[in-house]
């Protein structure tokens, strides 16, 4: 795993009415701070990558579809730089995954279906002073490759 990366498996509580998910908790080791929540989408087989940000760390989840998620540590001072990190998330891997600053990440939909992730940074998105540094998601200084692999 990619140093100071954590995830965490969901806990999803079935009932006669539907159910609960618990995503991030201020008790959680991940939990650092709260800036915001929101919610975004990503159509199938669409690819949203790369960027990393400077102060905050991302807390995400995908609550429906399924998305192939990518990290790569770009932090020289890191132990693990230059690691990749894949893990495949959603409705039927109810994963948390906590991208420290300096980290690129990204996902691709997988689903046959809308993938709809939740974020919960540990700052508010600045809209005068983004804390967004972005590369194209093909872009080869990432040693990653996005199309599927069948097996």
């Amino acid at each position: 795993m990619i140093h100071e990366v954590q995830s965490k498996q969901l806990r999803v509580i079935p009932d006669s009415r539907g159910r609960l998910m618990e995503i991030l908790r201020c008790d959680d080791e991940a939990f650092t701070a709260f800036g915001q929540v929101y919610i975004t989408t990503t159509l199938p087989d669409v690819v949203k990558a790369w960027h990393f940000h400077k102060r905050q760390t991302d807390n995400f989840a995908c609550v429906q579809g399924t998305i192939q998620v990518a990290l790569f540590d770009a932090r020289p001072d890191s132990p693990t730089y230059g690691e990749i990190n894949e893990f495949f998330i959603g409705v039927h891997k109810p994963i948390l995954i906590s991208v420290p600053p300096g980290v690129y990440h990204g996902w691709k939909c997988v689903g046959l279906e809308e993938a709809i992730i939740v974020n919960i940074p540990t700052k508010p998105y600045d809209y005068k002073n983004p804390d967004e540094e972005r590369l194209d998601w093909n872009d080869t200084s990432i040693p990653y490759d996005w199309t599927k692999r069948n097996g």
